[in-house]
C-alpha cells in the first residue's frame, strides 16, 4: 500500500521559512512526478511546486523566487523549501506522487500537513 508521509508545517511569522518534506513509500514503480499543491480555505487545490520526470521543474507563479523544491528521488522523498513567506501562502499543503508502469500512471496524495504564515 502506497504512502505519502508528509512533515514539516507549522507556525512561522511572515518573512519567515519552513521545510516541508515527503517521503513515499509502498511502491517500486518508478517516479513520473512528485510534488507540492496547497489548498487555502475556501479555495480550489493548486499547483505549488511539482518535479516532472528526474529534473523537470514547474513553479506557480506566486511562489517563483521564494520557494525551491529539491528531492532525492532514490529515496523517494521531495522537500519544499519555503522562505519569504507571506500570510497568503498560509494553507494546507498536500505532496502527490504519481508512479509510472509503462503508459499507466498512478497517483497518489499525502494526508497534508497546516502551513499557517501570521503576526
Amino acid at each position: 500500500q502506497v504512502q505519502l508521509v508528509e512533515s514539516g508545517g507549522g507556525l512561522v511569522q511572515p518573512g519567515g521559512s519552513l521545510r516541508l518534506s515527503c517521503t513515499a513509500s509502498g511502491s517500486s514503480l518508478s517516479i513520473a512526478a512528485m510534488g507540492w499543491y496547497r489548498q487555502g480555505s475556501g479555495k480550489q487545490r493548486e499547483l505549488v511546486a511539482v518535479f516532472i520526470g528526474a529534473d523537470s521543474t514547474n513553479y506557480a507563479d506566486s511562489v517563483k523566487g521564494r520557494f525551491t523544491i529539491s528531492r532525492d528521488f532514490a529515496k523517494k522523498t521531495v522537500y519544499l523549501q519555503m522562505s519569504s513567506l507571506k500570510v497568503e501562502d498560509t494553507a494546507v499543503y498536500y505532496c502527490n506522487t504519481q508512479f509510472r508502469d509503462f503508459a499507466r500512471l498512478y497517483n497518489y496524495w499525502g494526508q497534508g500537513t497546516q502551513v499557517t504564515v501570521s503576526s
